[in-house]
């Protein structure tokens, strides 16, 4: 039997024991490194594609089955909301019975549920099985890391992860492009069938390419309080961001689910350090650049899904764009994050993930800033050159902070380390959307109805103002049926000028984040556990 080490997670006492992983030399093609990362990253690259190909086929979707927009945003949050909810327990489970089999369900189950999802005569089936279409997602993301983590040695680490976020950043990209295709040449249904074939190839690859990795002190026994108390405490947190667009900042039923979820949280610390087998051993936290690590992650959602969010308005909205050019205009950002993840990952290796990690961040500032600048009638070449700084700065980010998570854990805990990393992104970018959505929406009702009374327009009602603030926040123009054109005009100048100061303030608001994280990136250092299995395997 193989030795067992104990890593110091810079806290007094405690240390995490950490099992070598049973990595073997490998002559063939099951278990090796880089069939072992084309295979998961095919299973990444369907939930990927999903995030944006999905967006396209919303208007299709709530036209064909007579849905309402509240509907039409459950396609989204149901999604959302069980991945997030389920992310950390999935890894546990992939920790417990391997990271293989877990890996094989979720892409199956995913696969199936996009198949029903195409076959659903109702609003209802649709959202019901974007449920299990996140809860397999769930299972499958933190596999993939943990998978890569037992996989490759320390030395190779940040390049295998550096591809993978090149995997993410091209079905990013792909999504709203080949969304359009299907949905105008064929019909929303393919949105979801184009995952069937996808996840085929990715079962005959795993069952074929993947080896089973089991750390020695892989958990025996389920922390079944701790998951109700996390996933409750989560599912709390979420539904509050979701929900606190509709209800409103100041309602109280945002501030009781908020309070729920800060107790929850209380709640599960507390029974952690109790529990003999716990589902996150908070020891682990102990580990300064772990921490630091997850912290990142948050902030760097923050700035950058929240950011973004308001620029696929801008451009459809304010410029006319049609989702397709959109896609295209977005091709500056995402084509960086694919040329930048390898490389991220090979400077990284040589460098250390302090020096990338910070300045990854401080180009998310600059870029950010250089965003708050953008005007209705800014060109596509100075758009271009904020969008591809910012998928420069993100590159580093996403590789560095994962591999600073994921190799920081223990061996045994890969997969939770896996979870929690794809945790913190969601819940990062699910506040980044509500904050500075917040911050939009403040903007907007601040300055609409004095820009509309300047313009000499005619006034609003109550009503009428409140329908107005909601379509400009959007970038929309509130130009009623049969309204001159002259009128038009002037309502259309005021809504996206109105618009463009929201989305400045809220771009200096990111830009303030990213700026906070170039700090956090300070605390940073190589994944030290990881290398406990340096150069045990053969690439």
């Amino acid at each position: 039997m193989t030795s067992q080490t104990t890593i110091d997670t810079t806290g007094p006492g405690d240390k995490i024991p950490v099992a070598p992983s049973d990595q073997r030399p490998t002559t063939g093609l099951r278990g090796h490194p880089w069939f072992t990362l084309i295979t998961v990253a095919v299973g990444v690259m369907m939930v990927a594609l999903d995030g944006t190909i999905v967006a396209i086929a919303n208007p299709a979707i709530a036209k064909d089955l007579g849905a309402s927009f509240a509907d039409v945003q459950w396609i989204t949050n149901a999604y959302f909301l069980a991945l997030a909810v389920t992310l950390i327990t999935a890894g546990k489970l992939g920790d417990r019975f391997g990271h293989r089999q877990t890996f094989l369900i979720g892409v199956v189950g995913f696969a199936l549920a996009s198949g029903v999802i195409g076959l659903s005569s109702s609003i209802a089936m649709v959202v019901t099985f974007r449920v299990f279409q996140g809860l397999f997602g769930a299972l499958l993301m933190p596999a993939a890391l943990g998978l890569l983590r037992a996989t490759f040695p320390a030395e190779k680490l940040n390049m295998a992860i550096g591809i993978w976020g090149m995997v993410i950043g091209a079905s990013t990209a792909g999504g709203p492009i080949l969304g359009g295709v299907l949905v105008e040449h064929v019909n929303w249904q393919s949105v979801f069938f184009i995952n069937v074939p996808v996840g085929i190839i990715a079962v005959v690859l795993g069952v074929w390419m993947l080896l089973d990795h089991r750390a020695e002190n892989a958990p025996r026994s389920f922390d079944i309080p701790g998951i109700a108390l996390l996933s409750g405490a989560m599912f709390c947190l979420v539904w509050a961001l979701i929900k606190a667009p509709e209800w409103g900042w100041g309602d109280g039923m945002t501030w009781a689910f908020i309070g729920a979820s800060v107790l929850g949280f209380a709640l599960f610390a507390f029974w952690e350090t109790k529990v003999r087998e716990p589902l996150i051993p908070l020891a682990l936290f102990r580990s300064i650049p772990l921490s630091a690590g997850v912290v990142l992650m948050v902030l760097m959602a923050i700035a950058f899904m929240g950011g973004l969010f308001f620029v696929t308005f801008y451009l459809q909205n304010v410029h006319g764009m049609s989702p397709i050019d959109a896609g295209l205009h977005l091709l500056p950002l995402t084509g960086m994050m694919i040329v930048g993840s390898p490389l991220a990952g090979a400077m990284i290796t040589k460098l250390g993930p302090r020096v990338p990690l910070a300045g990854g961040m401080a180009a998310t500032a600059i870029a950010m800033y250089g965003m708050s600048t953008l005007e209705t009638d800014t060109g596509s070449a100075v758009m271009s050159l904020w969008f591809a700084l910012l998928g420069l700065g993100l590159a580093p980010v996403m590789v560095g902070a994962t591999e600073v998570i994921v190799g920081n854990a223990p061996m045994e805990l890969s997969g939770v380390a896996g979870g929690l990393q794809q945790a913190a992104m969601q819940i990062g970018g699910s506040l980044g959307t509500a904050v500075l959505g917040a911050v939009m929406a403040s903007k907007v009702d601040s300055d609409l109805p004095g820009n509309w009374t300047e313009a000499g327009l005619p006034p609003l009602t109550d009503t009428q103002l409140g329908q107005a603030e909601q379509a400009v926040q959007q970038g929309a123009a509130p130009v009623p049926p049969g309204t001159p054109e002259q009128i038009a005009a002037k309502i259309t100048d005021v809504a996206h000028d109105t618009f463009i100061s929201g989305m400045s303030l809220a771009s200096l608001v990111a830009a303030g984040v990213a700026g906070v994280a170039i700090l956090v990136a300070l605390l940073t250092k190589r994944g030290e556990n990881a290398e406990a299995g340096a150069g045990v395997g053969h690439i």
